[in-house]
């Protein structure tokens, strides 16, 4: 089986697309989302042989590690020492050895970061883990971001005054990005404590370095995101995609940013529907002012001619 790394570097042979998909209902088929060309039709199993109904069961059986992850400065290879003072069997630790316990876990951590490259990796890891939590970005895609920076690593881009921090947020960004499920500057932003402008930076530079080629993201990408976030069904989610493909055809969406005719399209959809929502409500989870919506509202409403939002 492919790695996770030959997979991001995969293209479809029919039409050259990146966007590769698992189909695991049909065997782990390796599928194009673009032409629906079957890449890959063998998939080998990395589960276990043996089953287990509980998790003491399944702990009893394992006769392995936990599996590789990026997410993990060793890639998860090395042993881990629990912080409980619990031995094997789950029997407490005498309080007499519990000072020499102590004492192997801290050299246990320093021997397991042996130098500074390490350490920066280790922190950068644990800050992508603590930012992708706070999001609540799934582990696939903080997987996905780990790789990216990984890569920005070996070819030495965390240099040139930009900081680490910046490079891990532009990773999520990137990753989300990559998987069609992105968020904006603003989001990253507030998690992370770092500089928007900072962040856009240091993708647009990671992008190019890369090799990345990302599509340019759409107003579609953020309606059910931001229709989730204010509560609104699937019919305000449904009528607000209706307008932003009529606003696309239309052309009111060309130069404008995708967040803002997202909004836009939320706050009509939303009083269409009879469940309106004011413009504070969606430019604080969408990022984007209220002038910015209350803007390309009137827009859409005036060259669409939706009755009573003019």
């Amino acid at each position: 089986m492919a790695s996770q790394g030959d997979e991001l570097s995969k293209r479809c042979p029919e039409c050259n697309s990146e966007h590769l998909v698992r189909d695991y209902e049909r065997g782990g088929e390796l599928i194009c989302n673009d032409c629906g060309m079957v890449v890959e039709d063998s998939f080998i199993d990395q589960g276990p042989e043996w089953r287990a109904f509980d998790s003491e069961q399944d702990d009893r059986r394992a006769r392995t590690g936990s599996p590789m992850t990026f997410l993990s400065h060793d890639k998860g290879l090395a042993t881990e020492i629990s912080w409980s003072n619990k031995d094997y069997y789950g029997k407490r630790i005498p309080h007499k050895n519990r000072a020499q316990i102590y004492r192997v876990r801290k050299w246990h951590q320093r021997i397991r970061v042996s130098n500074a490259a390490e350490r920066n990796l280790s922190m950068a890891l644990q800050m992508l883990n603590d930012i992708g939590a706070k999001m609540g970005i799934p582990k696939d895609i903080k997987e996905t971001a780990a790789l990216i920076y990984r890569k920005a690593v070996e070819k030495n881009l965390i240099r040139g005054g930009r900081s680490i921090e910046s490079i891990v947020c532009a990773s999520i960004y990137a990753a989300c990005r990559k998987v069609n499920l992105p968020r904006t500057l603003d989001e990253i932003s507030k998690a992370s404590d770092v500089n928007k402008k900072k962040i856009g930076k240091a993708y647009r530079h990671l992008a190019k370095e890369l090799s990345l080629n990302l599509k340019p993201t759409t107003p579609y990408s953020y309606v059910a995101q931001f229709c989730n976030k204010l509560d609104l069904d699937k019919q305000a989610i449904v009528v607000s995609e209706e307008i932003v493909r009529k606003s696309i055809e239309a052309g009111i969406s060309s130069g404008k940013g995708p967040t803002g005719v997202a909004a836009a399209s939320i706050y009509i959809a939303s009083v269409i529907v009879g469940k309106p929502r004011t413009q504070k409500e969606i430019a604080r989870v969408s990022g984007v002012t209220e002038v910015t919506i209350r803007n390309r509202y009137k827009e859409i409403s005036k060259i669409l001619g939706i009755p009573g939002m003019e």
